[in-house]
């Protein structure tokens, strides 16, 4: 704390030190995991995070689904970009251009079936970190037999929740996809 001339008090510089050694020291896995836990256990169904690397994304984490039948996509695979929830919304918060991302960038989530491969349907949202610095996409991801639209859209304000929260642990600001909640999809 300082105290300024006209004798008020305000936050000192070791309060942007402090900020500035948490960030370094953040382990992604710290933050991500348990809440991916948490909406994995609220739906049973498989929770994945993919961060974008160049032209391709890569699952970073994943949480399998509490059901035996599940997508195979393991941490560490890469994908396309330009197929499945995850790397369309990687895309859009990119500042891919056109009237599909800038949907995205509007609702804050996407979502296929079949988009990836025919049997796998998936809606994401993004996380970001400070600045509102794109960090990556986490999902939810199920068979198409067991995770259709309608289910998709039921699922969307939980997705978005955990999005939120993330993004707040991470230094950025949830607020706009709290508030996306409420737009119709």
């Amino acid at each position: 704390m300082i105290r300024l001339e006209d004798g008020r008090f305000s936050l000192g510089s070791a309060t942007f030190s402090l900020g500035t050694h948490y960030l370094a020291n953040l382990n992604l896995s710290d933050v991500l995991l348990p809440l991916m836990r948490e909406l994995n256990e609220q739906l049973g169904e498989t929770v994945s995070f993919h961060i974008r690397e160049g032209d391709h994304r890569l699952c970073l984490f994943r949480i399998n689904s509490q059901f035996s039948v599940r997508v195979n996509v393991q941490q560490g695979d890469i994908q396309a970009l330009d197929r499945g929830a995850g790397g369309r919304v990687l895309l859009a918060f990119s500042g891919e251009p056109g009237e599909l991302y800038d949907r995205v960038r509007n609702v804050y989530t996407y979502a296929s079936v079949g988009e990836r491969d025919e049997e796998t349907s998936g809606i994401s949202a993004p996380v970001f970190g400070s600045d509102q610095k794109l960090i990556g996409a986490v999902g939810i991801v199920a068979p198409v037999s067991r995770l259709d639209m309608a289910l998709m859209t039921q699922y969307r304000p939980a997705l978005l929740d955990i999005a939120a929260r993330a993004t707040e642990r991470l230094g950025g600001d949830g607020s706009p996809m709290l508030a996306a909640i409420n737009i119709p999809c």
